[in-house]
Order: structure tokens, then C-alpha cells, then sequence
């Protein structure tokens, strides 16, 4: 059965310069996946389905799917939709094609077809990997979707600039260094948080639960605290339900994952 991970928001995500491409580092969650499915169902219009096949060259086929995560949650379900049904349809080519299907499809894509998506800064509407980097530290996340969902608009450019932490996002992650890492993303969902005025109640549990930072989709509702391998308190998960966090999760990402 074919089965694609999704994310769980973004590291950092805005625009790469006042005037540049959006751009984005992916926060890859192992845990949250689209999967092929006699009991799914039909995720995408046919014009969609019809944009991606003809752009790879595959017969259409209907495909039903099941997601794990909800839609507009901003956690990648409908790039793993898309991924998983040309994979099923017999795509086995490179994944920059496969992005450019998904770009064609929809106008904007993660990078989940990549064997690591988080490990490079992603031009999420051209397509193009801007940088790489080396692989994450390993880390624990916990969230959940917070207020409505937003589909993702590939014409949205109202994006802050955070060319400023991208650069500084390749060196924490060149050493390695988790804080600094996490104090990235908190400043990257500040930005966002004023840009479109959703302000979570996240930000109050950072010291009170000793997380290491927060974590957003930035087009989405997902919403996360980072810690430490292991470092999760027993009554984090208890604390997001009673704030009206939905589908509230716990994982581990970044190392081997």
C-alpha cells in the first residue's frame, strides 16, 4: 500500500528578500501520512488530477486516499495526496519532476518527495532547492491544529522577510545547535503571527512547560512546541486539548528520521 509522509508546518518560512521567491524549510513528520485506500477517498478536482498525470506522462486513475491530517491544516496533505497517486499510477522518476507535476497541479508544493525534505530551503512555488543542508539534530515535537484551516493560496505573496533567518539557519544547523534552531522558528511564526494576525497561545507555554520554542504552519493550523529528545512533560498533550488544540500529536523528527 502506498503510504507518504506528510509535515507538520515549517522550521522558517517567508519571503527570500523583500521582493524574493517564498521559501521555506519543511518540518518532516514521519507520523502524519496520505495512504492509498479502497475506503478513501477522491481528494482532488479532476482538473487537478488531470494536470498532474498528463504533466508525467501517466494514464489517469482514479485513486482513493485517507489522510491522517486534517486538509488546510498545512501539513502537507495535498502534496502527499498528489505524490502518492502518481506513484500508484507507476511514476518512478526523479523527484524534481514530480515537483514540477505538483507546482502544475496546484501551484505550490512541499518538498515530500524528496528522501529529506528538511534538509533543504525549498522555493515552494518555482520548485527549486535553494540550499542544502546537513541533516537535523533530532528532536521531539508536540502540537496540534489550532483554530481554522487555511488552504494554501499560491498566490499569497504577503509573506515576511526572513532571508535573515535562513542564513542564520544554516549555520545553527552546520552545529548542530537545537536552541538556536528552535529560537529560529519562534521568530519565523512572530513574523507570520503579526503578518496575518493569528496569534496562538503557544508562545505562554514555551517557559512554563521549558520548551525549546514553537513551530507553525504557515498557511495552516498546525501548531507545535519543540523539545529535546525525550524531553516531552507527561502533561503537555492534557495542556493543548484544554486550549482547544484538535488532533494533538507527538514525535520525533530530525537524525536518522
Amino acid at each position: 500500500m502506498t503510504a507518504v509522509a506528510g509535515h507538520f508546518g515549517e522550521w522558517i518560512q517567508g519571503r527570500l528578500g523583500p521582493d524574493g521567491p517564498v521559501a521555506l524549510v519543511t518540518l518532516a513528520c514521519p507520523v502524519l501520512q496520505v495512504r492509498v485506500s479502497p475506503q478513501g477517498k477522491t481528494l482532488f478536482p479532476d482538473h487537478v488530477t488531470r494536470a498532474l498525470f498528463e504533466t508525467l506522462g501517466l494514464a489517469p486513475a482514479e485513486t482513493r486516499l485517507v489522510h491522517d491530517m486534517p486538509l488546510g491544516g498545512g501539513a502537507g496533505a495535498s502534496t502527499a495526496g498528489l505524490i502518492a497517486l502518481a506513484r500508484t499510477a507507476g511514476f518512478t522518476g526523479e523527484p524534481t519532476d514530480l515537483a514540477q507535476a505538483c507546482i502544475r497541479a496546484e501551484g505550490a508544493s512541499d518538498p515530500l518527495m524528496f528522501a529529506a525534505p528538511d534538509q533543504m530551503i525549498w522555493a515552494s512555488r518555482q520548485g527549486n532547492v535553494l540550499a542544502t543542508t546537513r541533516p537535523l539534530p533530532r528532536c521531539d515535537i508536540v502540537g496540534g491544529f489550532w483554530g481554522a484551516p487555511v488552504k494554501t493560496d499560491p498566490r499569497q505573496s504577503t509573506f515576511p522577510d526572513v532571508s535573515d533567518l535562513l542564513h542564520n539557519w544554516e549555520d545553527a544547523v552546520e552545529h548542530q545547535d537545537l536552541p538556536a534552531m528552535a529560537a529560529l522558528a519562534s521568530q519565523s511564526v512572530q513574523r507570520c503571527d503579526k503578518t496575518l494576525g493569528q496569534v496562538s497561545p503557544l508562545s505562554d507555554l514555551i517557559p512554563l512547560f521549558g520548551a525549546l520554542g514553537e513551530v507553525r504552519a504557515h498557511t495552516g493550523s498546525a501548531r507545535g512546541l519543540v523539545f529535546p529528545p525525550k524531553g516531552v512533560p507527561d502533561r503537555v498533550r492534557d495542556r493543548l486539548n484544554a486550549l482547544g488544540f484538535k488532533g494533538v500529536v507527538e514525535f520525533s523528527t530530525g537524525g536518522t528520521t
